[in-house]
């Protein structure tokens, strides 16, 4: 993509602002964008706590769309969220005019092992790894019956790793990974070593029990890919088969259910490649023609593979305005939100970094709809009012 093209229509109205000055029989308006492109049907979200206050927050910063949130079940009577438990939040989030799009899932997250008190499924250890299966599943059902479309998990054994933070703009710092200067503590995970064909078992095991659920119910469940990627021979004894664009693939290509996909942070997935800014484009290309993109962490990078620095999205080594062209290119349609924004002593809530990543993402999308003539004030394929004043 040309980046100028985002340009092209503020330069001409400056232009012709200009130039009203000195040629006052020119015409002084812009043309405007013809609408000749496929809608933009793709919207800012977020998935940040479901209190009031949060969802008040967003609401304000013109966000839509959340990912809804809620405290885990009480283990171990039980590992799933009930029907008026997932109702009473989608209600919630609808009193602040805002739909709850997708749910974090009861388990799975993206912790370490180590501290997990559901981790069976990645264990492997039985009876336990059935139960919290049958758990999900209730969880999917209990989602369909609610109103809550989607669900996002990991499949994860070492969480998100890093190293010391990074200083940048402002004061802030930045998360950071320099596996040259890590130290695997401890050498190895209570799951002890587990290879790619131990992890790619599990893997398989839990997407073959859980996703014709989601199939009969028509809920999507999407993925996290490993945060970062490590190298083959592993990191505490785990090789990471979700760090590599291979492995991406290869756990798209598990199932071809329409309900069968990912949560794709693009800095996640920039963390696993050499050169992001040109490697992320085919990456999405791949996995949104597939339709397997059914989340996305809209946030940027510093670096590579094995060195990087997670920074605010405008700064990064990805051009984002290109990505959301990529991400249109594929007829993307659900919510960009942001995720891991660099820290501050003034703002240890995240507020602050939140709202801004929120006005960046909404104005790169106006910008693209107004490129193709689309309303700037439509919000994805969801027809929520739009308040004008």
């Amino acid at each position: 993509m040309d980046r100028r093209k985002f340009l092209t229509t503020g330069t001409a109205a400056a232009g012709a602002a200009a130039l009203a000055g000195c040629q006052p029989n020119m015409e002084t308006a812009p043309a405007g964008p013809t609408a000749a492109e496929k809608p933009v049907r793709l919207y800012v979200g977020t998935q940040r706590p479901s209190s009031d206050e949060w969802l008040s927050l967003s609401k304000r910063h013109g966000v839509n769309h959340v990912c809804a949130s809620l405290p885990r079940p009480p283990y171990p009577e039980r590992g799933f969220y009930t029907v008026d438990e997932l109702t009473e939040i989608r209600e919630r989030c609808e009193s602040h005019g805002i739909v709850a799009d997708m749910l974090t899932a009861p388990f799975l997250p993206s912790s370490h092992i180590d501290r997990e008190q559901r981790g069976d499924v990645m264990l492997g250890n039985e009876p336990g790894r059935q139960r919290d299966i049958d758990d999900f599943n209730k969880t999917i059902e209990n989602c369909k019956a609610a109103g809550i479309p989607s669900i996002k998990y990991n499949m994860s054994l070492l969480g998100v790793v890093r190293t010391e933070r990074t200083p940048g703009r402002g004061g802030s710092s930045y998360s950071t990974w320099k596996l040259a200067e890590s130290t695997p503590e401890p050498a190895l995970t209570r799951a002890g070593v587990v290879d790619s064909d131990t992890a790619w078992e599990r893997i398989t095991h839990f997407v073959e029990n859980v996703v014709p659920v989601a199939d009969s119910n028509g809920i999507r469940i999407a993925c996290h890919p490993h945060d970062p990627g490590m190298p083959p021979e592993g990191y505490q004894g785990v090789d990471r088969v979700l760090g590599t664009a291979e492995g991406l693939y290869r756990f798209a290509e598990l199932s071809d259910s329409p309900y069968h996909g990912f949560n794709l942070c693009l800095g996640t997935t920039a963390e696993m490649l050499q050169d992001p800014a040109k490697e992320i484009h085919d990456v999405i290309r791949r996995l949104g023609g597939m339709k397997k993109i059914f989340n996305i962490h809209f946030r940027n990078i510093i670096g590579k593979r094995d060195n990087f620095i997670e920074v605010y999205p405008d700064e990064g080594d990805m051009v984002m305005p290109e990505v959301l062209r990529t991400l249109y290119e594929v007829d993307y349609p659900y919510m960009l939100m942001p995720d891991h924004m660099p820290q501050h002593p003034d703002d240890p809530g995240g507020r602050q970094g939140f709202a801004s990543a929120f006005g960046y993402i909404k104005g790169l999308i106006q910008s693209l709809k107004y490129e193709i003539g689309q309303d700037i004030r439509t919000d994805g394929a969801n027809p929520i009012p739009v308040q004008s004043v």
